[in-house]
């Protein structure tokens, strides 16, 4: 397993600060990253954050799949 995580289903007001806060819960985040549109600069909706370790990555992975966030799960 790797330690980079796809996380989709974001609302498009998340920003990166707000993802690594919430992957921080479960471990140290080495990057988080909302991916915008080059033109407009609105978030698509998902993002990747890198974990330290892959127990980290597991850990997030079962903590907070499905969690809601902003109304979207």
């Amino acid at each position: 397993m790797g330690k980079k995580l796809y996380v989709g289903n974001l609302p498009f007001s998340t920003t990166d600060a707000e993802l690594q806060q919430i992957f921080a819960e479960v471990g140290t985040v080495e990057s988080a990253q909302v991916i915008t549109d080059r033109f407009s600069g609105r978030s698509k909706g998902f993002g990747f954050v890198e974990m330290s370790s892959d127990a980290e990555a597991a850990e997030g992975i079962s903590r907070l799949n499905g969690k809601d966030m902003g109304g979207r799960p």
